[in-house]
């Protein structure tokens, strides 16, 4: 996987961040989601390297990246005004100023959080298959609760979720990537293992609860920006199948582009014919609704 991209490690904002990268052209941020690292782009990243530079990291807390410490109550470390500004940081590290910015699950709350705090940076913004989090929890019903049970799990106190999934981690991770997946055959052997290499890790565990619990700290920086939308223009794509996660994102009252163009000017979307994991399920259709969409912003 990635054999033409340069692996490096970075410091920044006090961290220690695991990055990829490889082609020319103008340049695309890629952040992962949950419970996945950058390997869940091993298969869009080529298709689009061609065209862009491509820059795939692990998120703080997650891959072979840094898993800083938290205290008790301390949700700075991993709210994703502090994981936005390590990617902004890495970014100039590498000679880039402005990006196009492409995130999938727990990616797309940090590029959100990333565009509202440096709108500057981001030329445009593509959300995979995530409504924003303010939008979620303030319309959260026994549909979405139901989806979401790992949210709500993850931010119970430490240690009780930390020992449940850690006593249970391969279980826990073949669960979430087998209900969230609807094309079959889509996780390879090869992406497999490199997940549970690094979920199954009590480190991971820890930072990626600590993430979850961020939601407490990242709602008031939302509240904070609460009626200010963002300028660049946004790209929502997202998991049309829906038959194995009912009430994913959107409950019974939501829907993924209305909730968007609330807190932006220039949305447009569409789904695509697959579960929640489109850089591996749909890579090639995925990689082509990209490609046109900054093709129109460069």
């Amino acid at each position: 996987m990635f054999d033409s991209f340069t692996r490096t490690r970075l410091t920044v904002n006090g961290v220690g961040i695991h990055v990829l990268h490889g082609g020319s052209g103008p340049p695309v941020l890629l952040l992962h989601g949950y419970p996945q690292t950058h390997v869940e782009w091993h298969k869009a990243a080529p298709l689009l390297v061609a065209r862009h530079t491509i820059v795939v990291p692990d998120l703080r807390g997650y891959g072979d990246s840094d898993k800083p410490p938290a205290a008790a109550g301390d949700h700075s470390v991993y709210c994703k005004r502090s994981m936005a500004q390590d990617q902004v940081e890495v970014m100039a590290a590498l000679g880039f100023d402005a990006f196009h910015l492409v995130g999938h699950d727990r990616g797309a709350r940090v590029g959100h959080r990333l565009a509202l705090d440096h709108p500057g940076r981001v030329r445009s913004l593509t959300s995979l298959d995530v409504v924003p989090s303010q939008a979620a929890f303030e319309a959260m019903d026994s549909q979405m609760a139901y989806s979401w049970f790992h949210w709500n799990l993850m931010r119970q106190p430490s240690p009780l979720p930390e020992t449940l999934i850690g006593n249970s981690a391969k279980v826990y991770l073949d669960f979430l990537l087998g209900q969230w997946t609807d094309v079959a055959g889509a996780i390879t052997p090869e992406a497999y293992a490199e997940y549970l290499r690094c979920f199954d890790d009590p480190e991971t565990i820890r930072a990626t609860c600590g993430d979850y619990r961020a939601i407490v700290l990242d709602l008031e920086h939302d509240d904070a920006d609460r009626g200010r939308k963002l300028d660049c223009p946004v790209l929502v794509l997202w998991g049309a199948n829906m038959a194995k996660r009912p009430g994913w994102q959107t409950g019974a009252k939501l829907n993924m582009l209305d909730t968007w163009r609330e807190r932006a000017h220039n949305v447009r979307g569409k789904g695509i014919d697959c579960g929640h994991f489109l850089p591996e399920e749909r890579p090639q259709e995925t990689a082509a609704e990209l490609l046109a969409f900054f093709a129109e912003h460069d």
